[in-house]
């Protein structure tokens, strides 16, 4: 991490969580750290945490689902803090409930935050990264929900997905420069995010949808006794180090990701003896 050492990093959903661990870890690599997030009040504690560990840190109210929002705030914090070397699309909210129930405002809710935010993030961010020409690292959050579809969590599933599938795009398209793209995928870790609907533009107007409620419950035990986000933090600046595109923090999740390759190729080797395919018509 030392060719990051006096750049500037931004960090999406930085307030709490694994945002926070990664301003951490960055901060303590020597970034000037700017944490982008909707919860002030939480903002204003993480930037004093930050400090107390000697950590340059800086804070905008930001709605990263809003493109201006985030392009300005991107822009902003290149032009005041130097140059943006590092930017980290973390944020994100989950809801639940089967697909045909879920709202369709919760639909478009998660979408903005999960999966367009990392759009207007890189939009904004990489024309600056490429200028300046120094080494550069984007890190999409995502989830071991996108490599794996859960019943009761399609909109999370769906979004964490896309932001696999942009990560390996993006990676591709950056493979002669001197960004790097990874693509955190984490199972469970002790944050809010079962909380997310605190943050929801319209939490009366748009009741949320009724999912299992045993299955709530469990996720909410699976996520208060996760992993720390300072461990993930860790993990993501060991797989950078690496030169790792997709970075898992729980390997223990492995057998359900081969039971979905296994499937795939399954499916392939139907196709491949289809007789309706054989005819090539």
């Amino acid at each position: 991490m030392k060719r990051f050492a006096g750049g500037t990093a931004i960090v999406t959903g930085g307030a709490s969580g694994i945002g926070l661990g990664l301003a951490r870890r960055l901060g303590q690599a020597g970034m000037r750290v700017m944490l982008l997030d909707i919860e002030a009040e939480a903002m204003a504690l993480a930037v004093d945490e930050l400090r107390g560990y000697q950590i340059e840190a800086h804070a905008r109210h930001c709605n990263v689902a809003d493109a201006a929002a985030l392009g300005e705030a991107i822009a902003a914090t290149a032009a005041d803090l130097g140059p943006l070397q590092f930017l980290c699309n973390n944020a994100g909210v989950a809801a639940g409930g089967r697909m045909e129930d879920v709202p369709l405002a919760d639909w478009e809710w998660i979408v903005g935050v999960n999966m367009m935010s990392v759009v207007h993030g890189i939009r904004a961010a990489l024309p600056l990264m490429r200028a300046h020409g120094k080494p550069g690292w984007i890190v999409n959050t995502a989830s071991m929900a996108g490599m794996v579809g859960i019943p009761g969590m399609a909109p999370y599933c769906a979004t964490k997905s896309a932001v696999v599938a942009m990560s390996e795009a993006l990676r591709q398209e950056l493979a002669e420069s001197p960004i790097g793209v990874s693509v955190l995928c984490p199972g469970w870790v002790s944050t809010r995010i079962h909380e997310s609907r605190r943050n929801h533009p319209a939490p009366d107007a748009v009741p949320a949808a009724q999912g299992d409620p045993e299955q709530a419950a469990a996720i909410r035990q699976l996520i208060e006794q996760g992993m720390t986000p300072d461990t993930v933090a860790e993990r993501v600046v060991e797989a950078i180090e690496t030169g790792e595109l997709y970075i898992f923090t729980h390997p223990d999740m492995a057998p359900a990701v081969d039971d979905r390759s296994r499937a795939i190729a399954a499916a392939m080797d139907a196709a491949r003896h289809s007789r309706a395919l054989a005819g090539g018509g």
